[in-house]
């Protein structure tokens, strides 16, 4: 018989509060237009993109994770000092120790809180949002923050007439914490390593100096459309069937936002009925990555296209290939 006490966490989890930070420059396409042969048209036709954020030298990763994380800690209703854990997603902080969440734990007065980076793509948020949901049920902490920030335009190629256009900065955040009703769902989520290929950075940080040139991110744009729409939509429904749901009980829907046509196939995919909010925060915000979910979840709140106790299903896919869906209840 084992000697070791049980754990003593919440029953279940939920998100608590939501914040969200956007660089101050606004970038409009036709700037992209000023490296690229292309046109306004073709950049809305063929991603759904009219302006995106691009973060000034004083908007680093910490400092936009900061912003985002003091919004969703007042949202929460909590301190900072009671948070136990901070996890952060982003693969554009370029330190690779410490841990960027250990100076955003410090600089937020958490005290000592387990402070961690992961790095999941496009999926992160998922990922991190699903290891504070298993913290607090295990009883390690008793609030997470969980953090998706990115600086995508320092790893933009804006040469590269496939990419050049899509990515943007920002940071969004959540507190999750105790809750006496399942509020976040299980999570599906996986990878397919034998398709890595198809989103990944140019050349490795050992080979830059060698080539030169300041690595980028590079993506198959029609194998990841295509694997998208028809794959993450199996997955989104799996999320829906552990969840116990069907798309008639959905009040929105919040898929990372990658590219406008990828959303609307999702949807149609899906069936999803018309009542059902759909986050389309990528047309001003661009592509940000692991910031992309809880960025577009605060608009949607902020904008009151969605209210708090809303049941909404999100859903995160990239660089990997990984992703993870959930369904939620909003804060």
């Amino acid at each position: 018989m084992s000697k070791i006490r049980p754990s003593k966490g919440a029953p279940y989890a939920r998100i608590m509060g939501v914040g969200g930070y956007r660089p101050v420059r606004v970038v409009p396409n036709e700037v992209i237009l000023e490296t690229i042969d292309s046109s306004d048209e073709w950049i809305r036709s063929r991603s759904g993109i009219a302006t995106r954020h691009w973060a000034s030298p004083e908007e680093t990763v910490a400092a936009m994770s900061i912003e985002a994380s003091g919004k969703a800690i007042a949202d929460a209703g909590i301190s900072a000092e009671q948070i136990g854990g901070v996890i952060v997603s982003t693969v554009s902080h370029f330190k690779q120790t410490p841990a960027v969440a250990t100076e955003i734990a410090d600089k937020l007065g958490t005290g000592k809180a387990a402070a961690f980076d992961i790095s999941a793509g496009c999926a992160g948020f998922g990922y991190g949002l699903t290891l504070a949901k298993g913290m607090i049920v295990e009883g390690s902490a008793e609030y997470v923050l969980v953090i998706g920030v990115e600086r995508l335009s320092d790893l933009t190629d804006l040469q590269d007439r496939a990419t050049a256009f899509l990515f943007g900065d920002g940071a969004g955040a959540v507190v999750v914490g105790p809750s006496d009703e399942p509020a976040i769902g299980p999570t599906v989520w996986g990878s397919e390593g034998d398709k890595s290929e198809t989103i990944k950075q140019t050349v490795p940080w050992t080979e830059y100096d060698s080539s030169g040139k300041f690595p980028a991110i590079t993506q198959e744009g029609q194998a990841v459309f295509r694997w998208a729409v028809f794959e993450m939509a199996k997955v989104a429904q799996q999320a829906l069937d552990v969840a116990g749901i069907s798309p008639d009980d959905l009040d929105v829907f919040i898929p990372h936002q990658a590219n406008m046509r990828i959303i609307d196939s999702m949807v149609k995919t899906l069936k999803l009925p018309d009542h059902v909010t759909v986050a389309r925060d990528v047309e001003t915000t661009g592509n940000t990555s692991a910031a992309s979910i809880p960025l577009a979840m605060e608009r949607l709140l902020a904008t009151g296209q969605a209210k708090s106790g809303d049941t909404a299903l999100v859903i995160g896919f990239g660089a990997g290939l990984v992703y993870a869906a959930t369904v939620v209840t909003l804060p």
